[in-house]
């Protein structure tokens, strides 16, 4: 018989074990979803008015509505960058605490370990932006997106997950304890920041504008406003999945690479 039926049978395994943990261990899962909710109100209700003002041309007014709608997709790319950090630290605590020299000991297939923590924090993930979109609309969010476009929305957000959780793997396979592995990913929480999420990177200066209109999360960020707001993803959603697609490789083969270097230490 085929390998692959175990091999599904075990990642299943892997997974029921990280949503038991999550379970056991709601604190974290609360934390990873107060975070980005926290910058949601405090955007919003804090700076809303000047950041809205801002974005129609000195409405001295404010508009806390309009900004709410450009923020959200940023809140989104962070909520998505938080469950990954989680997932390194997970990574990492397996790797030091012993227990994967009690699975190797086990006739289970060795790539069940990985691909159950990053289903697990797929679920995770998917908890979170569930929450955060209905905050979001409770705070009077506004989307004009066909039933196409909140699929190809829901699309690039499960996409964005799968690339950024396999690349924090990685991160934390490569960290030599799980402190260490809470520390390297925060790059991406700091992204949507130097970024498109919360001020048009026009506003930016000249070096500062060039770097957050070619990093990652500025066209995933532009691809997901263009989407809420019903209009096609088009060049953005290109370079999105572009990103997405080569962020999830190079983690998905480097977590291979070191999963396998370790595990036969």
């Amino acid at each position: 018989m085929s390998a692959a039926p175990y091999a599904v049978r075990d990642s299943v395994t892997m997974l029921r074990r990280n949503v038991k943990h999550m379970v056991r261990y709601p604190s974290q899962t609360l934390m990873l979803i107060g975070l980005p909710l926290l910058f949601l109100l405090l955007f919003v209700y804090v700076f809303g008015g000047t950041m809205g003002a801002g974005l129609h041309s000195g409405d001295a007014t404010g508009d806390r509505g309009g900004y709410l709608t450009f923020l959200t997709p940023g809140i989104l790319a962070m909520t998505v960058a938080s469950v990954s950090i989680s997932t390194a630290v997970s990574v990492a605590t397996d790797m030091t605490s012993g227990i994967i020299d009690r699975f190797r000991t086990m006739a289970i297939a060795r790539s069940s370990v990985l691909t159950g923590h990053v289903l697990g924090a797929m679920i995770q993930t998917a908890l979170a932006l569930a929450t955060v979109f209905g905050v979001a609309f409770l705070l009077g969010l506004e989307a004009a997106a066909s039933a196409i476009q909140w699929a190809g929305l829901l699309g690039l957000l499960a996409l964005l997950s799968f690339a950024l959780t396999w690349f924090t793997v990685a991160l934390g396979l490569a960290s030599p304890n799980p402190e260490t592995a809470s520390n390297w990913p925060m790059i991406f929480m700091l992204l949507p920041f130097v970024g498109s999420g919360f001020v048009p990177v026009e506003s930016m200066p000249t070096g500062l504008r060039w770097f957050a209109e070619y990093q990652p999360f500025t066209p995933v960020m532009e691809a997901l406003r263009g989407l809420l707001a019903g209009s096609p993803g088009g060049t953005d959603a290109l370079w999105a999945v572009g990103w997405c697609a080569a962020i999830g490789l190079v983690g998905h083969l480097w977590s291979r690479r070191l999963y396998r270097t370790r595990a036969a230490n």
